[in-house]
């Protein structure tokens, strides 16, 4: 993850996601030590299936580790924004997006507990609205170089 994907987690947001950290580089990481260890002693490595699923297991593990140290460390972590129509980070916005509402978070994914949809707020879309007021039009720069109309009809705090 890099800093450009780090973003607004709320304080409940930080809490849980230091507790999975901590989770695993404490007892994941002696948990998977251990099921490596054991496969190892089953015997030849090369064919040995189990030994390659806890490496495999431990690899995936080791990024989430990373991904959430990376996170934690340049999020900015606050309150549930006020419920004044403003768009900020935390806050569900609807748009007007090419004569069609859609919806989403803006912020970090890591909040969203659901399938919402999020944009950070340094994306070209979450740039764009953030700071912006119901009621107001924006626009922002597509990668293809097309210039995109949006509408702000709604923005709540996230609530989970």
């Amino acid at each position: 993850m890099t800093e450009t994907a780090a973003g607004f987690l709320t304080k409940e947001a930080y809490d849980r996601l230091k507790a999975e950290l901590d989770q695993l580089t404490g007892v994941g990481r002696i948990e998977i030590a251990r099921k490596i260890e054991e496969a190892r002693e089953e015997g030849d490595l090369k064919e040995n299936g189990g030994y390659h699923a806890a490496r495999e297991e431990q690899g995936k593990m080791e990024a989430r580790i990373r991904q959430l140290q990376d996170l934690l460390h340049n999020a900015v972590v606050g309150e549930t924004p006020p419920d004044d129509g403003v768009v900020e980070p935390g806050m569900v916005v609807t748009v007007e997006l090419f004569g069609e509402q859609e919806k989403f978070l803006l912020g970090s994914r890591e909040i969203a507990d659901d399938d919402l949809q999020v944009f950070s707020e340094k994306s070209p879309m979450g740039a764009a609205v953030n700071g912006k007021s119901v009621g107001d039009t924006t626009s922002y720069e597509a990668p293809t170089g097309k210039t995109i109309e949006v509408k702000i009809l709604d923005a709540k705090p996230y609530t989970g």
